[in-house]
């Protein structure tokens, strides 16, 4: 069956919630602490946080089905007048490397050209390889590495890479 998306609705924030912790769970320890995990997860997954994001106007959520299950989420939003910034892509493991990731990132760029936007950005932790990897293969470039403190003690790491479209 080919994959669907589809703009995330009310009845699916708590699947979303509970696939982002299983997919963080999967993947971040080693590169950031379970504790900076937990903390993360709370701030952007609780379901209020998800349904508060889908009731502002420049915040877009979508998700990727196969087979009519939940397999990978991206969350948009307008970051500056020429940019819409990929807030949150992700897909499950055993969902990856099967183009999930490249088809939320032709329907973002799709959304950037109709919202005016010429670029797509995102932030990735540096150490976080793998997905620094599909982006380059995606055609996105790092523009800067920036740490910015998130509270909690903790601090993102990142790179931030930009992609014309």
């Amino acid at each position: 069956m080919e994959p669907e998306i589809a703009p995330l609705t009310d009845a699916d924030v708590e699947t979303v919630a509970a696939l982002a912790r299983a997919i963080w769970h999967a993947h971040y320890p080693g590169i950031i602490s379970v504790a900076q995990i937990e903390y993360m997860l709370a701030q952007r997954y609780d379901p209020a946080v998800i349904r508060a994001e889908l009731a502002q106007a420049d915040v877009w959520w979508f998700v990727l089905r196969l087979d009519g299950a939940i397999v990978a989420y991206m969350a948009l939003q307008k970051a500056r007048d020429a940019a819409l910034k990929i807030d949150k892509l992700y897909v499950h493991p055993a969902a990856q490397r099967c183009g999930c990731g490249g088809r939320l990132i032709a329907r973002a760029e799709a959304l950037a050209r109709r919202e005016g936007c010429s670029e797509l950005e995102l932030a990735v932790n540096r150490g976080n390889a793998k997905a620094i990897a599909a982006y380059r293969k995606h055609g996105f470039t790092v523009r800067e590495a920036v740490v910015k403190d998130i509270g909690g003690g903790f601090v993102m790491d990142d790179y931030v890479m930009v992609k014309k479209v």
